[in-house]
Formats: structure tokens, sequence, C-alpha cells
């Protein structure tokens, strides 16, 4: 099915982008401010006020930009342009240029996942503290 016949539903786009960052509602919930329910419920909308998506964006560590764009398709065409070779370096190994400093890559991701890992032991401190 062509992508041109499917509707833009803006909150399974954010759905599958919180999936693949391996984040749950609860944690996307805490980092907006709000409830596990409200998250549902902005995943069952097809569409999402700008300002709305802009702070969500933010919490998934995305633009706004990305989560419109996003598509399945994309991500798998992305990940088919790897191939293997002798050295298994994918694209690397033909000769092409990177435009971008892997390691700043590595770090940024280190850092982000630090970050989740952060807010995960604080969410769960602060469930003790309500027992």
């Amino acid at each position: 099915m062509s992508t041109a016949t499917k509707p833009n539903h803006i909150g399974r786009k954010i759905s599958r982008i919180r999936e693949l960052r391996d984040m749950k509602q609860e944690a996307l919930a805490q980092a907006l401010g709000t409830n596990q329910q409200a998250i549902s419920a902005i995943e069952n909308s097809e569409t999402i006020d700008e300002a709305k998506l802009i702070e969500i964006a933010k919490a998934l560590g995305v633009t706004p930009e990305a989560i419109k764009s996003f598509s399945e398709e994309n991500v798998f065409n992305y990940f088919n342009t790897f191939t293997d070779s002798h050295g298994n370096f994918g694209n690397f190994a033909s000769g092409a240029i990177c435009n971008f400093n892997p390691l700043d890559k590595v770090v940024e991701l280190y850092e982000r996942l630090v970050q989740a890992e952060k807010d995960k032991v604080e969410y769960l401190e602060k469930l003790m503290k309500e027992k």
C-alpha cells in the first residue's frame, strides 16, 4: 500500500517512535507532566496541535518534522542501505564520506540513554514514595 493513500495519523507515528526508542507510555507521560491515559489518547489521535507536538517531539528526542514525516517504510529503507562487506563496514567500506562525526553520534546516543535511565529511576523513586 502506498504511503500516499494512508492517512497521516500523527498519534500512531508518535507511538511507533516511542516504541522504537524503547520508551513506555508512562515514561513519556512523566516527561510531559501528564498520565499514561493522556498519552494513550494522544497516540489514538489522528491530529495533534503544533504546540503539543513540539513538546512531545522534545520528550522523544526528535524534531516535530521527524514525527510528521515518519514512516515504517523509510525506517526499513534506511537500514536496507547498509550492506555487508569484507570488513563489515557497510557503506563506509565503499568510500562513502560521512558528513558527521560518528563518535559524536555515539556520545549523543549514550547521553540520551543515560538520561532515559535517570528519568526511569526518578519515576520509580517517585512511585515508591507514593506507596
